[in-house]
């Protein structure tokens, strides 16, 4: 059946603000949420005439004092105990943890000093800041960018090559080459805070703050130009924001109030708790959700498909509830769609391709992809804001809820383009490599934030698949020549993969300001005041750690190997072996953007089309590969729930998921910060 496009839009609208969203409606009017838990009613559900100013003295405050210490704790679990990974999930449990705590205290408050307590605007502005800055700090950013500053010159060796092939050409004022700085970070039980170590770490620590906060500020300016269509007319879902949303509602939290959710909760939790004791005392028996992988097949060509992973993650099955089904469908479905063409692969022999079927290829193809098509469907909003720019016309812009104007946005970024090439040009780089290389990673972030928005998916990471890996394989390491690879290999912590991607934080953090009937004038400072705070924290805590106790030595990982050597291996590879334009890698990518077109057109031509274009392009993640099977059981529950319950049922159901999400993250962070305070080794209930 085919019908109009327009009116397939306007369906499937409607139909994700019923699965993973809100219903929308117009301000100040009475509405009802499709996809909010039967009674559980907020107060900004009969939006208040007078728009909250989130980012008070108060809310900066709590957010400044919560940074460090949230970084301290995810650096603790990610790169001392190996454990947790907070910033690896679309939704950091970090952050939730501490929203619970702080909605806790706010209680006590609002009951006993009611003058000193946080409104809900307040409480977002806090969570924002906090999601913001974690991200920075966490697993695909700053931990690898710290070990990478003194990697090199620590390890080169003559069997490596380092110092002949690349050493003497990186960028000084952004590494870190002395060797008592070094012996201190790797060897430990050196002091940290002397006039002439902290002199020796400001130069590098400075000048990548400065490029990190360059860098997102990008994003906002990105963000701020397609809030309004994104948010207001195309209606997407943004199912992340569910559990910030129902947790920051004040005065009343009918959340708290409801059964379902509690039980959901106690079912999560005490399932944390009991392998939590089950790590401790392995005599009692494990009640398994993590992931473990079986060998199904062991003959030719089917054990080409390789072990199967099988997980049951209570947090992971409630964020699936409230993705729209025909992208979980999607997500398991082209799971085992990339196992079988391994299969495909090994029985038709195809030596002359190795790698086949050239997932990480075909991935990045597909980012790209939703990138364009992204920009296509919003081209009308777009050509209104170039219109305004030069204006020939106007977008009607409420300074309340706009927090920059989209001239003041579109200069914005075009500086932001500017200063990043001009890092890079006095970094060594050529500046129409280095433009093309940012072009290429902001697509990357609209796909991410857009599939973010419109999908929820729990995971994101895209491993191995930015721009530096897109242009080596496309123009070739030989025409790129040394200095562009040494500057591609100074961004490896940005591209490595995208877990914990500031951007699509931002927009949520717009739509929920959007919810609560926020002004958002004001955001622009917070947000930029979590970036710099959250990179200076994140440095901080990695480099006290590394003084403190040996990066080399007493971390997870000795010397943090794993991150530090990965991108000057590579180099060295590129070096060694140049090369011209990898055709079947190039290929594939190209192969990838094309099915994920084709996916989308038939998407939007038939209502009755099962798969999700996104579904295509994320399946190929590690993230998925760890996920497939939550996602199956919450696309299988809320299918049958839908199928049989309806509407009704599904949102009578639905704090029960969010009990699930809460649950888990609650007691899997009281086991981690036990551990940390007790100096052993406790349950991780992710990976």
């Amino acid at each position: 059946m085919r019908i109009h496009v327009q009116t397939l839009n306007h369906w499937r609208a409607a139909r994700n603000e019923v699965e993973g969203g809100f219903t929308e409606g117009k301000p100040f009017i009475h509405q009802t949420h499709l996809n909010e838990p039967q009674g559980i009613i907020k107060n900004s559900l009969t939006l208040s005439r007078i728009p909250a100013h989130g980012v008070t003295l108060k809310s900066i405050l709590i957010a400044v004092i919560l940074i460090p210490i949230n970084c301290y704790w995810v650096i603790e679990m990610e790169v001392i105990r190996y454990s947790g990974h907070p910033v690896t999930i679309s939704l950091f449990f970090n952050v939730i943890f501490s929203l619970f705590l702080i909605i806790g205290m706010n209680a006590l408050l609002r009951r006993f000093i009611p003058s000193l307590a946080l409104a809900q605007s307040e409480l977002v502005i806090v969570y924002l800041m906090l999601s913001i800055a974690s991200g920075i700090t966490g697993h695909d950013m700053l931990e690898i960018l710290v070990p990478m500053l003194g990697h090199a010159f620590r390890f080169a060796t003559p069997e490596n090559e380092w110092q002949q092939l690349f050493v003497p050409f990186l960028p000084k004022w952004l590494t870190v080459s002395d060797t008592p700085l070094l012996h201190g970070y790797y060897e430990g039980e050196l002091p940290l805070y002397t006039v002439e170590t902290l002199l020796g770490w400001a130069t590098p620590v400075l000048w990548w703050t400065a490029f990190i906060t360059v860098l997102i500020f990008g994003m906002l300016c990105i963000n701020i130009i397609v809030r309004k269509q994104w948010i207001e007319h195309e209606k997407l879902s943004y199912p992340i924001i569910q559990l910030p949303l129902q947790l920051t509602e004040t005065p009343q939290n009918r959340l708290f109030q409801n059964k379902l959710m509690w039980l959901g909760f106690g079912i999560a939790g005490a399932l944390a708790f009991w392998n939590g004791v089950n790590f401790l005392y392995p005599i009692l028996p494990e009640l398994r959700t993590r992931v473990r992988s079986f060998q199904i097949f062991t003959e030719s060509p089917w054990n080409a498909m390789g072990s199967i992973p099988f997980s049951l993650y209570p947090f992971a099955i409630g964020l699936g509830f409230f993705i729209p089904l025909d992208l979980s469908f999607s997500c398991w479905f082209f799971f085992w769609y990339w196992r079988f063409m391994r299969v495909l692969g090994a029985a038709l022999g195809l030596r002359s391709l190795p790698r086949f079927p050239y997932m990480n290829e075909q991935a990045s193809g597909g980012y790209l992809a939703l990138c364009a098509l992204a920009i296509w469907a919003s081209r009308r909003h777009l050509l209104d804001v170039a219109k305004t720019v030069f204006g020939f016309g106007r977008i009607s812009e409420d300074p309340r809820q706009e927090p920059m104007s989209y001239r003041g946005a579109t200069l914005g970024l075009i500086a932001v383009m500017a200063f990043l090439v001009l890092f890079c040009y006095y970094g060594g780089a050529e500046i129409w490599v280095m433009f093309a290389f940012f072009i290429i990673y902001y697509m990357i972030s609209i796909a991410i934030t857009r599939m973010r928005a419109e999908l929820g998916t729990p995971v994101h990471d895209l491993h191995y698949s930015g721009p530096d890996e897109i242009l080596s394989r496309t123009v070739g390491t030989r025409r790129l020549g040394r200095d562009n690879l040494i500057m591609f290999s100074m961004f490896w912590f940005i591209n490595r993969a995208h877990r914990s991607h500031p951007m699509p934080h931002q927009l949520e953090g717009f739509k929920i300001m959007e919810r609560t009937n926020m002004t958002m004038n004001r955001i622009i400072f917070a947000l930029t005041l979590a970036t710099i705070l959250g990179s200076l924290a994140g440095f901080w805590a990695l480099i006290d750690r590394g003084y403190r106790l040996g990066m080399e030595v007493r971390a997870y990982w000795p010397s943090l190997s794993a991150f530090g050597i990965e991108p000057y291996r590579r180099l060295a590879g590129w070096l060694q072996a140049p090369e011209e334009t990898l055709i079947p890698e190039s290929g594939f990518m190209g192969l990838g953007f094309l099915l994920t077109t084709v996916l989308m057109f038939f998407r939007m031509r038939f209502v009755w089309w099962p798969f999700h274009p996104a579904g295509f392009a994320i399946s190929t993640s590690w993230g998925m590969n760890v996920t497939w099977s939550c996602l199956f059981m919450s696309w299988l529950i809320k299918w049958l729930i839908l199928q049989y319950g309806g509407v009704v049922r599904h949102r009578k159901i639905a704090p029960f998921f969010l009990g699930l999400i809460l649950g888990e993250f609650t007691v899997g962070s009281l086991w981690t910060i036990l551990g940390i305070i007790a100096g052993i080794p406790t349950y991780g209930f992710w990976v």
